[in-house]
């Protein structure tokens, strides 16, 4: 590509494909916007995921069509989570097919065994986010609920205001 064949070739391909490729992502996410990296759905979490697959393949490339293609699959994911976010918004059907729902691990002190065999959180893992979340004992934690990107939100205090549940569900088999 650059050089003819040396080991110069490989190290001035990985740089500057790398480079090019990283500079390549951040004018996609100055276009498309912060969101998206955003790991707000599981379909954003993916996003970010195929992003550093993508870059990795792009530094590899051997040929400058290989290198072109993977260019355009960035562009491509980015212009697909544009328009789901905004179909998102147009369509709670589409929402709900795309995006999972909230679901209560615990309640006001009490651990909700179904739902964490039906999510397959282990209550040790529940029991370490308490710990990480500062809850000093159990009848001060209001609610835990594991998010739809898998991350786990702990409300512990006096009160929680019940707009803070909208949208979480309960367990069920398969979510």
């Amino acid at each position: 590509m650059f050089f003819d064949g040396s080991n110069l070739d490989a190290f001035a391909k990985g740089f500057i494909l790398s480079v090019f490729g990283l500079f390549w992502i951040i004018l996609l996410v100055r276009i498309v916007g912060l969101r998206s990296f955003s790991k707000m759905t599981n379909f954003d979490f993916v996003m970010t995921v195929a992003m550093g697959s993508l870059l990795a393949g792009a530094s590899q490339s051997q040929q400058w069509t290989g290198f072109l293609q993977t260019l355009t699959a960035m562009a491509s994911l980015f212009a697909v989570q544009y328009f789901v976010s905004r179909l998102r918004r147009w369509s709670p059907r589409l929402d709900a097919l795309v995006q999972n729902t909230p679901v209560l691990l615990m309640k006001d002190g009490v651990i909700l065994h179904d739902a964490l065999r039906v999510t397959r959180v282990a209550e040790e893992d529940l029991i370490a986010k308490l710990r990480e979340a500062n809850a000093l004992n159990l009848s001060s934690v209001r609610a835990v609920v594991l998010e739809t990107t898998g991350s786990i939100s702990v409300l512990h205090g006096d009160h929680v205001d019940e707009a803070l549940f909208k949208g979480v569900g309960p367990a069920r088999p398969g979510k």
